[in-house]
């Protein structure tokens, strides 16, 4: 029997109501306001991620091992090119886009907040 359950994400940022809207531009779902430095976005199937305000936030070093990724949240895809054009349009920044001639099945980008996220092939 389990000790808990799952209930969100919580994600540091220096502006949770910015991040929020490029998650829900990214992967669906309603953005909602709790206070002034966190915003949650629903997104479909019932995940919820967090946003919250951290002053002096420092963003990761992708791939540097001396500075925590910090946490990174992986996103199925059906189509990489497509996904892609659209994490980019919405703010993402690239970070490792290697194909490896095809064998490998997700690329690395960063967040406006310069948190890690990668798109996997579905």
């Amino acid at each position: 029997m389990p000790v808990a359950t799952y209930c969100l994400t919580a994600v540091d940022c220096p502006d949770p109501a910015a991040l929020a809207d490029f998650y829900a531009a990214l992967l669906g779902g309603e953005v909602k306001k709790a206070r002034d430095d966190w915003y949650d976005v629903y997104a479909p199937g019932g995940h919820r991620i967090a946003f919250q305000r951290a002053e002096g936030h420092q963003p990761p070093q992708w791939p540097r091992a001396d500075v925590s990724q910090q946490l990174h949240i992986d996103l199925n895809v059906t189509d990489m090119a497509a996904a892609e054009a659209e994490a980019l349009s919405l703010g993402a920044m690239p970070l490792d886009l290697e194909d490896r001639n095809g064998q490998r099945g997700f690329r690395v980008y960063a967040d406006p907040a310069g948190h890690p996220f990668c798109l996997c092939r579905a």
